[in-house]
């Protein structure tokens, strides 16, 4: 288990993760606020509420509050196309640019490995030089 996690750590993925993680959070609260401070209210002109979120209607004396459900619908949907292009695409072509050249497949665990590479640092076998 911990050697699985050293190498998890050793390989920057830790680092990459919390990196996203961040991001993914401080795009939320800026879709959040868009969402709450201009698309709700230009909504609640033509609905003709003042504040959208508390828009409810009530059926047998229950109150049914679809205002915040289409809030946060909206700020679900814009924070997930605004982390898919700002940080899914744009990390996935880093991935593609340049690394098919510097790498190759290790011969025992077939994981990814420098191409200068003497020993695979996934699963520490001695890899030659010209194999792979």
């Amino acid at each position: 288990m911990f050697k699985g996690l050293k190498g998890f750590n050793a390989r920057g993925d830790l680092l990459i993760t919390a990196g996203g993680l961040l991001m993914a959070l401080a795009a939320f609260f800026l879709v959040q606020a868009i969402v709450g401070g201009l698309i709700a209210p230009l909504i609640s002109v033509f609905i003709g509420d003042s504040t959208f979120g508390f828009n409810s209607f009530t059926i047998a004396g229950s109150e049914f509050g679809y205002g915040a459900v289409i809030e946060a619908t909206m700020t679900f949907a814009l924070a997930l196309a605004v982390v898919y292009f700002l940080l899914v695409v744009p990390y996935r072509r880093l991935q593609g640019e340049g690394g098919a050249a510097n790498t190759r497949a290790c011969p025992e665990c077939t994981s990814s490995i420098s191409v200068v590479a003497k020993r695979c640092p996934h699963c520490t076998a001695v890899v030659p030089m010209g194999e792979a």
